[in-house]
């Protein structure tokens, strides 16, 4: 069960971290546009467009990536303090009523979506430049897809969760700074109290 899961979250990672370089990109792209309207007073006709197309794009590929890592805004107040098995079972029926559906419709929704978009070849409205969006469109049903996806990675391990009363492990690659500091002082702690 864990390989399956692992390879779910592989694959969340894989995807991710590809459209991770729209960052890099987009702070190029707002770099360049940066320069060009304020030291040679020429702004370009396609920085905006290009700057939500790419964060777009970042937006609809990663949020699997970002689910897979635990990393999606939560109301930890109470979450927090309570065990485990009860962690699961909230979790459990939150997907159940409210993720699935959404994700669901947002597939089906999307997929016609992206292909009307894609049929008429459609462009930005709010540039001059005309820059193509229907590929930005489409990736609407296929971040849907993935995260419907790693959705189901998620439930399973609520189900493991309460059958063993223990979260299973997650595939670890980017750490928070807090963490590895709280690391590192909880170290020194014992180092001192030998």
């Amino acid at each position: 069960m864990n390989r399956f899961l692992h390879a779910i979250d592989q694959l969340s990672k894989t995807v991710g971290h590809a459209f991770a370089w729209c960052i890099l990109i987009l702070t190029f792209g707002t770099c360049y546009e940066v320069f060009m309207r304020y030291v040679l007073n020429n702004p370009t006709s396609w920085a905006f467009d290009m700057s939500y197309v790419m964060y777009g794009a970042l937006f609809y590929m990663a949020g699997a990536y970002t689910l897979s890592r635990g990393g999606h805004i939560r109301g930890d107040v109470f979450y927090r303090l309570w065990r485990p098995r009860i962690q699961a079972t909230v979790e459990l029926v939150l997907y159940i009523i409210f993720f699935f559906p959404g994700v669901i419709a947002l597939v089906v929704a999307g997929w016609a979506y992206g292909l009307d978009a894609a049929h008429l070849k459609e462009v930005s409205v709010n540039s001059p430049a005309g820059v193509p969006v229907w590929h930005l469109k489409l990736l609407i049903p296929f971040g849907a897809a993935l995260l419907a996806v790693q959705g189901v990675a998620e439930v399973m391990r609520c189900m493991m969760c309460l059958r063993d009363g223990r979260w299973p492990q997650r595939l670890h690659d980017v750490e928070e700074m807090e963490s590895i500091l709280q690391a590192r002082r909880a170290e020194e702690k014992e180092a001192k109290g030998r």
